[in-house]
């Protein structure tokens, strides 16, 4: 979802962070990295890039060391940027692992709720795009209409604005998505989203470090390098 290819209560505002969710909190405001959002973010990468025996080790780890409905919107959140077989394989083996129950229902998965997915998504996306958000629209279009409208009704809407997890932890998971598999333009439009939400540039290099025995030396740094890229792009502006 980049640019260049590319209510309130259910999404932070871009200028500062809010709760999505009990065990949300607002120490994602912090500058630095706190232990159960660097597990999060590793595990991410985890369930987008790894093997099946991988990801079940690093579920029966997070099950100790990271809030389950983090951990819960972490893996549903994956299915737009790893997948639908992986996210099915790491719901699954995060029921073995921490032993959590599904819920009985979830009223904000119902179709009849489409119509706030698509009011939250396009203000969650224009968040995340801050000034890029109105050439995003027309570009993702150009590539196909229907692109368009599932990035802001069923990624931005239905999954990213989500209650359970803020904006700034799923952007820097989206991150670390983006990073281990190597794509490019999505990595740098979010790590301008992560910015633009709230996160604090340590926050984010903190983030990206966290990856590096999860890459390979020269991935990480080409990772590194886009950054470098944005934040003097930032200072630029």
């Amino acid at each position: 979802m980049s640019a260049s290819d590319t209510g309130a209560a259910r999404r932070q505002e871009p200028a500062r962070v809010a709760t999505m969710g009990s065990e949300a909190s607002s120490d994602a405001m912090l500058g630095a990295l706190d232990a159960p959002t660097r597990a999060l973010v590793r595990l991410a990468a985890i369930i987008a890039a790894s093997d099946e025996a991988t990801m079940r080790a690093a579920l029966v780890k997070a099950a100790a060391e990271i809030p389950g409905e983090w951990v819960e919107e972490l893996i549903l959140q994956s299915y737009l940027f790893a997948g639908f077989p992986r996210t099915l394989n790491a719901m699954r083996e995060w029921r073995r692992a921490s032993g959590r129950k599904a819920p009985k229902d979830d009223p904000g998965a119902h179709i009849d709720a489409a119509p706030q997915w698509a009011a939250d998504g396009v203000e969650t996306c224009a968040a995340v795009y801050g000034p890029f958000y109105e050439r995003l629209r027309p570009n993702i279009a150009a590539l196909h209409p229907a692109l368009d409208m599932w990035m802001i009704v069923d990624g931005y809407g239905k999954v990213l604005s989500r209650p359970g997890l803020d904006i700034v932890r799923r952007e820097l998971c989206v991150i670390a998505v983006c990073a281990v598999g190597r794509q490019d333009r999505q990595l740098h439009s979010h790590l301008h989203g992560a910015l633009h939400v709230g996160a604090s540039a340590q926050l984010v290099e903190e983030a990206l470090d966290a990856l590096a025995d999860l890459m390979s030396p020269d991935a990480l740094a080409h990772a590194q390098h886009l950054w470098s890229h944005v934040r003097a792009t930032q200072h630029a502006t």
